[in-house]
């Protein structure tokens, strides 16, 4: 599975990216907002960090204007994809900036059907929000599960990108189903590594250690 990071903090995305926990990078308006910096000048930065694909979103609602913005994104770097969303404008942005060769993500999914229009479209990743249906008691994972048995069905190659990860069992399950992405905040990633019971061990090996008075160095 590949992790993509979810922000625009650029130091934070270089603490995880040196431990090759960083196979891309999403972003979206809110997140440059929260970075208080320009989106051309910061995603420029990511890009030049990180090898894989960065998204950057376009900020249009139509087609037209759409496709505009997603070339002017692309111009930034060769690892850019576009980010649109899947309204039916963002669904005709996503088959013309495909087929110009770009990498497109087409964002706020929360349906079956709707990734399978996607794909359809030539949407490289497909993003959908499980922490937000999670929000509405709806089932999250069994959306994740669900595009993945219409995509293995008939052999799409767009890649599942689960976003609105809020927890650590969010990625484990999205992994148990075979999503191919997740992208989370550096918090929950950092957070994957954290278990009660190793803290426990840790405390009662510590305590040893100390009462043998055993030194390595």
């Amino acid at each position: 599975m590949k992790f993509f990071v979810d922000t625009a903090d650029v130091p934070a995305i270089a603490e995880l990216n040196e431990l090759g926990m960083v196979d891309g990078v999403t972003t979206n308006p809110s997140l440059i907002k929260k970075s208080g910096r320009d989106i051309l000048e910061v995603t420029k930065e990511i890009c030049d960090l990180v090898a894989g694909p960065v998204s950057a979103e376009v900020v249009a609602t139509e087609a037209d204007q759409m496709i505009a913005e997603g070339r002017k994104l692309r111009e930034i770097a060769e690892n850019i994809a576009v980010k649109v969303p899947l309204t039916w404008d963002g669904l005709k942005a996503c088959k013309v900036l495909s087929d110009e060769g770009a990498m497109v993500n087409v964002t706020l999914c929360f349906s079956a059907n709707q990734a399978l229009l996607a794909a359809k479209a030539g949407a490289t990743f497909i993003s959908p929000f499980i922490g937000r249906l999670d929000d509405i008691n709806l089932d999250g994972m069994q959306l994740i599960e669900d595009i993945r048995t219409v995509y293995d069905n008939y052999g799409f190659e767009t890649e599942i990108l689960a976003a609105s990860i809020r927890t650590a069992n969010h990625v484990a399950e999205s992994a148990r189903i075979g999503a191919d992405v997740i992208t989370a905040p550096p918090a929950v990633i950092k957070a994957l590594a954290s278990h009660p019971l190793t803290d426990k061990g840790l405390a009662a090996f510590l305590a040893d250690i100390k009462d043998a008075g055993i030194k390595i160095l």
